[in-house]
């Protein structure tokens, strides 16, 4: 299992541009790409100018999901995505943010033209490691800045379980125990939902 800042690091460093969805004045969702430009132990981080509608999103909603990919194709992919709060911090790192990414001199080249940037900080949230580039795939839920782990996809009632071979039977990527009663690695899990559909008795349950 891999460290939340393991996480970040490729995400910040390898993927870097990523894509952003905020919520507009209407609450409908808008998406952008943005740059992720640094990581610690407290979050991300990432910058706008002020005269761009991002800022405004982002200052009456708090809130962003971002997703990552890196890879040639779909088999050799990893993707990342989060969901958090932020948190404006002005002009706080900007000299850090330049050092650690300087072609960002090549866009905003003078102090002066660098005024209208303000930093925001990603610091609670939860998100989800997903890795093509192996198979089975494999699938890893996070948290940080305090937030809960929120499971997704499917689990087995062991009470209600008959050990049919039903869900195996349907499952692409062999995440299912041959015990009885069968229980769901959540780590290779696709989230299909074909085990959910095929279960004669229902003991298969998705989590909400």
């Amino acid at each position: 299992m891999m460290t939340v800042q393991e996480i970040f690091k490729i995400l910040q460093k390898d993927i870097h541009s990523v894509v952003f969805a905020t919520l507009d004045e209407q609450r409908l969702p808008q998406t952008c790409v943005i740059d992720l430009m640094l990581t610690d132990a407290d979050g991300l981080y990432f910058l706008t100018a002020r005269g761009k509608s991002l800022y405004d999103r982002l200052s009456a909603q708090p809130f962003v999901a971002l997703s990552g990919i890196k890879g040639d194709d779909t088999l050799s992919s990893i993707a990342i995505s989060v969901q958090g709060v932020v948190r404006n911090i002005g002009r706080e790192r900007i000299t850090e943010i330049f050092e650690k990414n300087p072609y960002m001199e090549k866009i905003y080249s003078t102090e002066k033209s660098r005024e209208a940037l303000e930093v925001f900080h990603i610091y609670k949230g939860s998100g989800e490691y997903f890795d093509l580039s192996q198979l089975p795939p494999y699938r890893q839920s996070f948290s940080f800045g305090g937030e809960v782990v929120r499971k997704a996809g499917y689990q087995i009632n062991k009470e209600k379980c008959i050990g049919c071979q039903g869900c195996q039977s349907v499952c692409p990527s062999d995440c299912i125990s041959k015990s009885i009663p069968r229980e769901i690695k959540e780590s290779h899990c696709l989230y299909c939902g074909n085990c959910f559909h095929i279960c004669p008795v229902k003991a298969v349950e998705r989590r909400l």
